[in-house]
Formats: C-alpha cells, sequence, structure tokens
C-alpha cells in the first residue's frame, strides 16, 4: 500500500501523522510512504529523518493526496484537503464531525473512506486513540487556567496554589474521564482547591480512593453544578459523548454568575463544547471574553506540545496503521469490530450513529453497510 502522510495546515498545528520510526516499520512490510517536505520540522523531525527511514519526499500537500492509497493525517481536514481525497482512498485522523455538518458533507461527496481516531475503541471499551491526546489536553488544560489567572492574561491576579496565608485557587473539573482525571492530577499537583463532577459512581469511588480529602468529588447534577461554577476561580469542561456533540452542562445564564475574571478552558469544544458560551479559538488567538469571563477554547491544544503529542499519538494509532495496510480497508474493517467503530464515512455513506443524531440526518450501520 501507498501510505501519504501530509502537513497538517491547520493554525498552528505541528503534529505529524507518522514518526520516522513508523515510517521504518512499514518500509520493512514492503509498503511505500510518502511524507510532505517539512511535514514534522517544527518538531525536530526534518526531512533527512523521514529519508533514511526509507520515506520519499515530496513537494507538495496535492501530490501526497494524488498518489497515496491511505493518508494518515492528525487533525481533521480542512476545506482544500477534502476536496483532494477521491473515492478509493482511506482517510485516517480525527474527525470530530458531530459539530461539523459542512466536513461531514464534505466527506461524503468525497466518496473517501474515513476513519475516525476518536472513536476507534479497544476491548474494555475505551478510546486509545482519543486517550493520549485526552491526557495531554487534560493536563494542559490546568496550564492554560493557571496561566489565564494571571493579572497579565487578563485574570484577576490569582495564583494556582496560593501561599501561606492565602487561599489557593478553586478549580472545578466537568467530568471525571480521561481529560478530567488529568486535569484533576495536574490541579492537585499545583495546590489548588479541587472538586470533580461525574455521573459515574465506581468512577466517583476511584477518585476519592485515590485523592481522599484533599479533592471533593460531586455527583452531576444541574444543582451542583450551577453551585461550585459559579464560586470557582477556574471551570475546565472535560465532558466527553463517544462521536457525539458535547452536552452543554454549562449555560450562558450560569456563566453571567461567574465570578469576573475567572477562567473557562473548555476541552470538549472538538465536538461542540460544554459551555453554551464557548466557540472555537486558535493558538494564535485563545481566548474571548463573555460577561467578564476568560473562555480558553483552543480545538487542537495538544498541538501546543507538538512533539510530546506526536509521539503519544502515533504510538496508539500505528498498530492500526498497520493492519489498515496489510489487510486493506475491507479486510481490515471486517475482521476488526474495535476499528470498524471508528468508521464515519464509507463510499458517500455517512455510517455513525452519533454525528447523525447530532445533525439529525440518515446514516447506515457500518456492518450493513460493509456486509452489502
Amino acid at each position: 500500500m501507498i501510505i501519504g502522510v501530509p502537513q497538517e495546515v491547520k493554525n498552528n498545528e505541528f503534529r505529524v501523522g507518522l514518526t520516522p520510526g513508523n515510517v521504518s516499520g512499514l518500509c520493512k512490510q514492503g509498503h511505500s510512504v510518502l511524507v510532505q517536505r517539512g511535514a514534522g520540522a517544527q518538531i525536530g523531525l526534518n526531512d533527512e529523518c523521514y529519508r533514511i527511514a526509507g520515506a520519499t519526499l515530496i513537494n507538495s500537500a496535492a501530490e501526497v493526496y494524488n498518489k497515496a492509497n491511505m493518508i494518515v493525517k492528525v487533525k481533521e481536514p480542512q476545506p482544500q484537503e477534502c476536496a483532494m481525497l477521491r473515492e478509493d482512498q482511506i482517510l485516517f485522523t480525527y474527525l470530530h464531525l458531530a459539530p461539523d455538518p459542512l466536513q461531514t458533507q464534505a466527506l461524503i461527496h468525497s466518496g473517501a473512506t474515513c476513519i475516525a481516531y476518536e472513536t476507534v475503541t479497544s476491548m474494555n471499551g475505551a478510546l486509545p486513540l482519543l486517550a493520549p491526546m485526552s491526557e495531554v489536553a487534560g493536563r494542559m488544560s490546568i496550564q492554560a487556567a493557571a496561566s489565564h489567572l494571571e493579572k497579565t492574561h487578563g485574570g484577576p491576579g490569582v495564583l494556582m496554589a496560593g501561599v501561606p496565608g492565602v487561599s489557593p485557587a478553586k478549580v472545578v473539573i466537568l467530568g471525571g474521564g480521561v481529560v478530567g482525571r488529568n486535569a484533576l492530577q495536574m490541579a492537585v499537583g499545583m495546590g489548588a482547591e479541587v472538586c470533580i463532577f461525574d455521573r459515574d459512581i465506581e468512577r466517583l469511588r476511584q477518585i476519592d480512593a485515590l485523592y481522599g480529602n484533599r479533592i471533593r468529588t460531586h455527583y452531576s447534577d444541574p444543582l451542583s453544578v450551577e453551585r461550585e461554577v459559579c464560586e470557582a476561580d477556574a471551570v475546565i469542561g472535560a465532558v466527553l459523548l463517544p462521536g457525539a456533540a458535547a452536552p452543554k452542562l454549562v449555560s450562558h445564564e450560569m456563566v453571567r454568575k461567574m465570578k469576573s475574571g475567572s477562567v473557562v478552558v473548555d476541552v470538549a469544544i472538538d465536538q461542540g463544547g460544554c459551555f453554551e458560551t464557548s466557540k472555537p479559538t486558535t493558538h494564535a488567538d485563545p481566548t474571548f471574553l463573555v460577561d467578564g469571563v476568560i473562555h480558553y477554547c483552543v480545538a487542537n491544544m495538544p498541538g501546543a506540545v507538538a512533539r510530546t503529542s506526536t509521539f503519544a499519538l502515533t504510538n496508539a494509532t500505528y498498530p492500526f496503521v498497520e493492519v489498515l495496510a496489510n489487510n486493506g480497508v475491507m479486510q481490515a474493517l471486517s475482521i476488526d469490530q474495535h476499528l470498524r467503530n471508528g468508521l464515519s464515512v464509507h463510499r458517500g455513506v455517512l455510517t455513525s450513529k452519533p454525528v447523525a443524531q447530532a445533525q439529525r440526518v440518515e446514516y447506515v450501520p457500518a456492518e450493513e453497510l460493509l456486509a452489502a
């Protein structure tokens, strides 16, 4: 198979779909890998690294898309990239289609087979290709909150840890999944006063057993969420419904009641965000104000630590790339249910139920489509 790795084009996105080590592994199995020149240059993976690993260096994204059977990326394809996809091609990347009907329609129109990292599953029902970036984003969310609580970044001038005689910042985390638990670890480590919400009692028990009275755990109900959010210095949105639009847990009215200069970090923004007031931002212009509350809603947070993120992501994605390359897409999807769960669009048909529900459109289940 010919595998193509284009340079990412999203704002301040420096991650890359395959590392030189991945390229070497694929080439040794008889595959060809095309890498766009400069794809990894910003994170210390220069063209020579890829050439030594066995890649063919390509000058333009258009040529990569034209020659490759499978495109391996990081972020969802931008409109100009969707236009380069074709019917006999595989696209393997993050898609986050639920809040993005325009991208959905562009991928359907392309006729390509599009597999979303974020909905590929594992034996225990986890999301192994989403987890590494959720770990990164969860940890970064506290860094972002701490930074924007500083007066020089528009905040009220609050130190996350406080000092003897002065209270620490109060941090509220909405969601106890991978993002929430990693945010919790960082917030506790920085000395903040932390409470975390979830609706999974067993998960709350596990968190309580680990942290004890250093934190507070809450079952997520609207009244409790409103009470804690309105008293918080920083609120982390860490709620995930796999493949679906994020639920709006914090209304505009609740934001109005928050303290002036407090910070919202919406890690769920890729799936539409869990704050009613959220809208996607970029690393170039990461924040905006709503009723005096700072909103940090960068849609590719891990891109800021692109080297760490690239290796963390490709450690997880590479085995699936191998399965697709060695078996072809139809056989790979047939033999691997967990990979099949990632299928979102196949030859002009939407196959994702959560995306269909979010956009109120028709879909065909992957099993039914592949059996036809």
